[in-house]
């Protein structure tokens, strides 16, 4: 069942997507050649908890630290570690936080220092993918027409969309109904309406669309090697149409 937001319940949203925005914004500027995974995931949950908030992903399944960290082939759920930066590297940062009960899901893909074209591309696209899935979400509109979007962009620019991961519904949860596929015909699934939250996040690989899971149970990486990339946003459904609660320059 689709959980509708009050205004409310979205206020409280929009506050724990303020940290979430501000810890991503964090990532970028400590982003270098260098950085252990483990030093961003120490910073991030300094900052979720300097506002008496929670990360949300520790502990939830197990899942062993504050933030996801996934570099290059990674997909999604890079767990943090001794691994450091290298110049050339991308690096998807997913950062969730609880605050007062309700959640904020967001998620940003980084440059370390230059990066080739491909990745450049990679990155722009599935930024841009994720835009264009904001702009389907309107009242009136299909479930399916925010994962359309994602598929249309992504592939007119001949890069592939993950299938077997997709963003979700939002709230007391951290994932509530409903599931939110990046790819898909349009017109299909529940009305969009006012008061649904939705956690809209294409994952983006340069080659095959196709994905495993390596032994840690954890993180997800491109079948073929190839780089991937990632961006989400919490994005409320409200009179004026979407709102994106994780607000930043990021995306």
């Amino acid at each position: 069942m689709i959980k509708l937001k009050s205004k409310r319940e979205i206020q409280l949203m929009r506050d724990a997507g303020k940290i979430v925005a501000e810890v991503l914004q964090e990532m970028e500027k400590t982003i270098d050649a260098g950085v252990t995974t483990a030093k961003l995931n120490k910073i991030a949950e300094k900052r979720i908890r300097s506002y008496s908030a929670e990360p949300a992903f520790l502990g939830y399944h197990n899942f062993p630290a504050s933030i996801c960290t996934s570099i290059n082939s990674e997909v999604v759920h890079g767990i943090p570690g001794l691994r450091r930066l290298e110049e050339g590297d991308i690096i998807s940062i997913d950062v969730g936080v609880r605050l007062k009960g309700y959640h904020g899901d967001a998620a940003a893909t980084f440059a370390v220092g230059e990066v080739t074209p491909q990745a450049r591309k990679l990155m722009d696209v599935t930024r841009t993918s994720l835009q264009e899935a904001i702009k389907a979400t309107q009242a009136g509109n299909r479930l399916s027409d925010i994962s359309h979007a994602v598929q249309a962009y992504v592939e007119k620019n001949s890069l592939s969309v993950v299938r077997n991961y997709v963003g979700h519904g939002i709230g007391e949860d951290m994932h509530e109904e409903p599931q939110v596929p990046n790819f898909g015909q349009p017109g299909r699934g529940p009305a969009l309406q006012q008061g649904i939250v939705l956690a809209i996040e294409p994952m983006v690989n340069i080659g095959s669309w196709e994905v495993k899971v390596l032994d840690d149970q954890w993180t997800v990486v491109t079948a073929d090697g190839s780089l991937s990339a990632h961006f989400e946003h919490t994005v409320a459904l409200g009179n004026n149409g979407p709102e994106i609660l994780t607000s930043s320059d990021l995306v």
